[in-house]
């Protein structure tokens, strides 16, 4: 997919990233964002991971009153500042999208905003770095990894885009991502973890599968 070509918008880039953790996690019988993870949680996992790739601020979206969410951000350190209370968590994940598009806690400055699945720690580093080193060639335009012939998450945004969403009509992410005259721009990648979804029990063993055979070369992983 790639819905015209994208320029440099004065070269600038400073990246907020919203990680999604508002999800009622049905299907896994617990909240997936706290089942253990590479010595840590995955909450405490994917905020390491974004902070190794150099993101300028991160938010965490959380259903409002998620006691034991905000205990282990507490214990991970990740400010009150930096959390984002969904009031309608039930309403889907374009929701806790909407959400943090309308906060008015990011820092002054951010050009590209990157939206983050809760649960997808089992992603290689090498995929954010090459998504994100894809986004600097791709300023303008909306950028996704692809794999298997999809376009998959995280999902990638200019401030145009992420400003938009403020007020767009859809009521998906995958029709707002439809419907924008925002350009698009794909980035192949070699990342068999962007097929998995972290969605029951059986899910979780495998994306702990692929997370233990991911190569270990300097800074493969976190």
């Amino acid at each position: 997919m790639n819905r015209g070509s994208a320029g440099s918008t004065a070269g600038k880039f400073a990246l907020g990233v919203v990680i999604l953790g508002a999800g009622a996690s049905s299907r896994m019988g617990q909240c997936k964002l706290l089942l253990p993870w590479g010595g840590t949680s995955v909450i405490g996992h994917l905020i390491r991971q974004w902070q190794s790739v150099a993101a300028d601020q991160i938010a965490v979206v959380l259903a409002a009153g998620d006691a034991k969410l905000h205990a282990e951000l507490d214990r991970l350190g990740l400010p009150r500042r930096d959390r984002i209370e969904n009031p309608a968590p039930e309403r889907g994940m374009f929701s806790s999208i909407r959400c943090a598009a309308d906060w008015n806690g990011w820092k002054a400055g951010l050009t590209h905003w990157a939206i983050v699945l809760g649960d997808q720690p089992h992603l290689k580093l090498g995929t954010l770095r090459a998504l994100l080193k894809f986004h600097r060639d791709h300023l303008e335009a909306i950028c996704q990894p692809g794999f298997a012939g999809r376009t998959r998450h995280p999902v990638l945004l200019p401030r145009r885009a992420f400003t938009e969403l403020r007020h767009s009509r859809a009521e998906t992410l995958k029709e707002f991502l439809h419907t924008t005259a925002v350009p698009a721009a794909q980035c192949a990648v070699d990342d068999p973890g962007l097929a998995v979804d972290l969605d029951r029990p059986e899910d979780y063993q495998e994306a702990l599968r692929l997370f233990a055979t991911a190569p270990r070369g300097r800074g493969s992983r976190v």
